[in-house]
């Protein structure tokens, strides 16, 4: 084949991912639901997974804190061989059962949070353990796999199967698999941090503004949120401490910084009832 043959092959087999994951939204949905009751109740998310299921899992916690404000210890991920098995392939260390338990054990799961298992063949060790070990300390469990008929899916609670059909290269998992992975956990995490309440409208307002271009991200989503001029908003912006939730409510309800945590606090944080909306 040529290289625009192969291209256009694995092009077509890409389009059937999102297909897939369609069919499998009521059990994402539940999966959501889940994680915001948990992480509602002080519980937290917690991914496992082995070689590039395990990478889309430690991707995603890595994202999850600064887009969200939320604390970087309310959202783990443990990939089979440690952190050196992020940017390199460790030898075995998805049949290292006993280390997926150890790995659950240490971060002391218990009852009130949530564990996503995540492997694509739905058979991986380290992943099957940890679901197994979860589950006896009573946590919820979600698998995420290509296969409801595997014993991960069949273990875990809620169970994300994405079907996707055979890789264009024969058992290569970073692909369709890994497409879909990355879609359902778009998905997942998303959608529990909207429900929490870390975004208004479709604005990232609990961003964590650690460098120059989010500063200016902020007050563009404060200018759009409020109507408000860029001036009033890097105003806003400064005196609110950098802190976007305030800002807004100094905007919106046009009151200083005191009295807009003031209404924050009063509405444990809701930022829709801090606006009275």
């Amino acid at each position: 084949m040529t290289a625009l043959e192969i291209v256009r092959l694995m092009n077509r087999e890409d389009r059937k991912v999102a297909h897939a994951v369609e069919r499998e939204l009521p059990a994402i949905a539940r999966a959501v639901d889940a994680v915001v009751a948990a992480m509602r109740g002080g519980g937290r998310l917690i991914y496992v997974g082995a070689g590039s299921s395990g990478r889309m899992a430690v991707l995603d916690a890595a994202e999850i804190p600064p887009t969200f404000g939320v604390p970087h210890e309310a959202i783990r991920a443990f990939i089979a061989g440690g952190r050196q098995a992020v940017t390199g392939a460790v030898e075995g260390a998805e049949d290292a059962a006993h280390a997926g338990v150890a790995a659950l054990r240490g971060a002391r799961v218990g009852k009130g949070d949530v564990v996503v298992g995540i492997a694509a063949s739905g058979t991986t060790p380290y992943v099957l353990a940890a679901i197994n070990y979860a589950r006896r300390r009573g946590a919820t469990t979600i698998a995420i796999t290509s296969n409801e008929h595997m014993p991960l899916a069949q273990r875990a609670e809620i169970a994300i199967s994405v079907e996707i059909g055979p890789e264009v290269l024969t058992g290569s998992t970073r692909l369709k698999a890994g497409t879909a992975q990355k879609m359902v956990l778009n998905m997942l995490s998303t959608a529990a941090m909207v429900k929490l309440g870390h975004a208004y409208e479709n604005l990232m307002i609990d961003a964590v503004l650690t460098n120059e271009k989010l500063q200016e991200r902020a007050v563009r989503i404060l200018t759009e949120a409020s109507g408000a001029s860029v001036s009033a908003a890097e105003d806003a912006l400064r005196a609110a401490g950098h802190s976007m939730r305030v800002g807004l409510v100094m905007l919106k309800l046009g009151v200083d910084a005191k009295e807009a945590r003031k209404r924050l606090t009063a509405a444990r944080g809701d930022l829709r009832v801090a606006l009275e909306e």
